[in-house]
C-alpha cells in the first residue's frame, strides 16, 4: 500500500486529490495538512511514502517545507503541486530535493501514475519540467555561448557514454526514448542511468539533471 500525504491550503484541492487517489486499491491518503508549517509534523506522525506539496501557501511555502521535511525525513518522496505561473519555484523545488512536480491541472490517471512512479523510487522528469529548469538557468546568468565540453571535474567518473545519456536525460527523454536515440536496449540505458546516479551521488533522475546543470555537464542552449 502506498501511503500519501496531502499538503495544500485549499480544501477543495485536497478533497479532489483524495477522491482520485483513494479510488485506487493500492493507495491510501494517510494525512492532510493546510500549510507548510504542518507538513513536517504529519510526515513525522504518519510516515507517508509520498507527499503532494503545494507551492504557494500562507506562513511557509512548499519550497521551505520541502527542505524541512527532507532534512528530517530524507527517505520521503515529495512531489510539488504547481501551476503554469509558478516557474520561479520549479528549479529551486527540484534542487531542494523534490522528486518532481505536477501541474494542478493534471488528470486523474496521470496523478495516480505519478504517485506510483515516485513511490517506486523513480522521479518525474517530463519535458516541460526540463524546459523550465533550462529557463531558470538561463535567467540565473548561465552563458549559453559557453563551450559544450564540460570540465573533467564536472564529469567526475562518468564515461563518455554516460555523459551522453545524462545529456539526453536533461532533455527529458525516457529510458525507451534514449535507447532509440542511441540504438541500444532500454536495459542498457537503465544500467547507464543507475551508474550515473551512483557516480553523481544523487538519488533520482531529477537530481541528476539538476546536478548536471549545476556542474556544467549540461549547458542551456540559446
Amino acid at each position: 500500500m502506498i501511503r500519501v500525504a496531502l499538503v495544500d491550503d485549499q480544501a477543495m484541492v485536497r478533497v479532489g486529490l483524495r477522491m482520485i487517489l483513494e479510488s485506487e486499491d493500492d493507495i491510501e491518503v494517510v494525512a492532510e495538512a493546510t500549510s507548510g508549517v504542518e507538513a513536517a509534523g504529519i510526515v513525522a506522525e504518519h510516515a507517508p511514502d509520498v507527499v503532494l506539496m503545494d507551492v504557494r501557501m500562507p506562513g511557509m511555502d512548499g519550497l521551505t517545507a520541502t527542505r524541512e521535511v527532507l532534512a528530517a525525513h530524507p527517505g520521503t518522496r515529495i512531489v510539488i503541486l504547481t501551476t503554469f505561473d509558478d516557474d520561479e519555484y520549479v528549479y529551486e523545488s527540484l534542487r531542494a530535493g523534490a522528486s518532481g512536480f505536477l501541474l494542478k491541472s493534471v488528470d486523474g490517471d496521470a496523478l495516480v501514475s505519478a504517485v506510483k512512479v515516485v513511490a517506486g523510487g523513480d522521479a518525474l522528469l517530463a519535458p516541460e519540467v526540463t524546459r523550465r529548469v533550462i529557463e531558470q538557468f538561463a535567467r540565473s546568468g548561465v552563458d549559453p555561448e559557453e563551450p559544450d565540453e564540460p570540465s573533467v571535474e564536472a564529469i567526475g567518473d562518468l564515461s563518455e557514454r554516460e555523459v551522453e545519456v545524462l545529456r539526453l536525460m536533461a532533455r527529458g527523454l525516457s529510458n525507451q526514448e534514449i535507447a532509440a536515440e542511441l540504438f541500444v536496449s532500454a536495459t542498457t540505458v537503465k544500467t547507464h542511468v543507475s551508474h550515473i546516479l551512483t557516480k553523481l551521488g544523487v538519488r533520482d533522475r531529477v537530481q541528476a539533471v539538476v546536478e548536471a546543470y549545476d556542474s556544467g555537464i549540461v549547458v542551456p542552449r540559446p
